[in-house]
């Protein structure tokens, strides 16, 4: 068989230089990156910042490639100036996707009391509220960050949890595992501190115009247990364009927003021009009775342009108002469209109070939140997930201050529902749910009706005060013991479990 083999070798080599078929040579393809994660991450700040000022600086200075064609890039002809207005759309987006996942967070729940009593102390020194909303923001923003735990016994009894945005930190990676983080601080002069954190040491470099430079007679590096890092990083989601870093909510939605500005500002600008003009013939502008030149209008309420009179034969002169055609259709159009866009996998416009059919029931509007449901469940399980390593980290630092050994720490971070039906129309379903026949039963009702916004004790207190109102009475089941009479005959007697004596039953 092996010469077989090597005769249709020979032969298709033979065929192909007979049709001279030559191999497929590779394609080089080379792309330029403008921007690297920290230029990006400012980019991103900028835009959430929504001040218009601000954006046309960024892009007139970062002229690369077509960012020059671009609405808040491009540069208009001297005499055809146009207002650039910023919709502040971004900003919004993340203000209302914080706004609507923290509310919902519960209080946490731990396995022992102690390490409760500890975080609660813990939470209460960092505020840790406000310190989850600018840590929210920020990742959806920049795209990741990292909580930095410090052991400062001058300044704070507890450990105290800083927040870094990922502009100012940077993550190192080994077999796809996190080994260090390192925090950029600013220090005195221009100098910039360097904070490696990593399992079992906290490092400190001082970097000067990026040299080294020796370190401060007040910064020490520090070692502990080998099992315990003070540094969590955070992040929503995934980077595709750098590895290990996060992705901001922003990425692929830059030039939508760009397509939205310049629609506004468009429209407003040919509203602006369309603006009505009275022109009134000379001899119908009243004159100063002392000069007997014309009289000026005023700006606010008599605004008009004077026009020459009219001296022809059967003439007539007449005060005339012109007012531009504006095509508010093709505007509005025009808008909706940049501003789907711009939503498109991020937010509902409903959760934004964006009403574009003005048709819209409230089956409808719940319909749309669907999208902000998925945004929203992403953010929620990111929170679930890491926020409790932060928790354990934290109070297993606080044992490290205290000389004690550390410990595993248990956590559940619950939330609350969102886009739910309203309480009066659970009210009414669940009250047709029980016309007649009883198909659902009191403590079901209960329990579907407040959920997670009552505890156990208060609903069981709340089932029990419904049966009494409707009389249902819980009689417990009595207990029938055997006896021997007197002449040898079987006595039975009715006797409760709960009561030694028991009630006798009447002969």
């Amino acid at each position: 068989m092996g010469w077989i083999k090597s005769m249709t070798d020979k032969f298709k080599k033979g065929l192909q230089n007979w049709l001279q078929i030559q191999p497929v040579s590779p394609y080089h393809v080379s792309i330029q990156s403008f921007m690297d994660f920290e230029t990006a991450a400012i980019r991103n700040k900028i835009w959430y910042r929504a001040d218009g000022n601000e954006l046309e600086q960024l892009y007139q200075q970062c002229r690369m490639l077509n960012d020059a064609q671009k609405f808040w890039g491009a540069k208009p002809t001297a005499g055809m100036e146009i207002r650039k207005i910023h919709t502040g759309l971004p900003g919004l987006i993340v203000k209302m996707l914080s706004a609507i996942v923290l509310p919902d967070m519960n209080a946490f729940e731990f396995d022992s009391d102690i390490q409760k009593n500890l975080w609660e102390d813990i939470e209460e020194e960092n505020h840790f509220e406000a310190l989850m909303d600018t840590c929210l923001k920020d990742a959806l923003v920049v795209g990741d960050g990292a909580f930095r735990i410090v052991l400062d016994p001058a300044e704070s009894a507890h450990p105290i949890i800083e927040w870094v945005p990922g502009e100012r930190v940077e993550f190192v990676y080994r077999y796809g595992r996190l080994k260090e983080v390192i925090f950029k601080i600013p220090w005195d002069k221009g100098d910039v501190l360097h904070a490696h954190y990593g399992r079992g040491y906290i490092r400190h470099k001082l970097y000067r115009n990026e040299q080294e430079y020796p370190l401060p007679k007040d910064v020490q590096d520090w070692t502990f247990d080998e099992s315990l890092m003070m540094a969590v990083p955070f992040k929503i989601y995934e980077n595709a364009k750098y590895e290990g870093r996060g992705s901001s909510i922003f990425d692929g939605k830059l030039d939508s927003f760009d397509a939205l500005d310049e629609a506004w500002s468009q429209w407003m600008d040919a509203l602006r021009a369309g603006r009505s003009k009275t022109y009134v013939p000379e001899s119908f502008i009243p004159r100063d009775p002392n000069s007997g030149m014309l009289l000026k209008p005023n700006a606010f309420d008599n605004r008009f342009i004077a026009g020459s009179d009219d001296i022809s034969e059967g003439a007539k002169n007449a005060i005339t108002v012109t007012q531009p055609n504006i095509p508010h259709d093709s505007y509005m159009a025009s808008y909706i469209t940049a501003l789907d866009l711009c939503l498109q996998g991020i937010i509902s416009p409903s959760t934004l109070g964006i009403d574009t059919k003005k048709l819209d029931n409230a089956l409808a509007q719940r319909e749309k939140e669907k999208t902000t449901l998925y945004t929203r469940a992403s953010i929620v399980k990111a929170i679930q997930e890491q926020i409790p390593r932060l928790i354990q980290q934290c109070i297993n630092a606080e044992k490290v201050l205290r000389g004690e050994s550390i410990e595993e720490v248990k956590v559940n971070i619950p939330f609350g529902e969102y886009a739910s039906p309203s309480f009066e129309s659970q009210v009414e379903t669940l009250a047709k749910a029980r016309p007649g026949v009883a198909m659902m039963s009191i403590e079901a009702q209960i329990e579907e009706l407040y959920g997670d916004t009552k505890d156990d004790d208060w609903k069981k207190e709340e089932v029990a005060r419904l049966k009494e109102e409707q009389g249902i009475s819980s009689v417990e089941e009595p207990d029938f013991s055997v006896e021997e009479g007197i002449d040898g005959s079987p006595n039975i007697k009715p006797q409760l479990q709960n009561e030694p004596g028991g009630i006798q039953a009447d002969a």
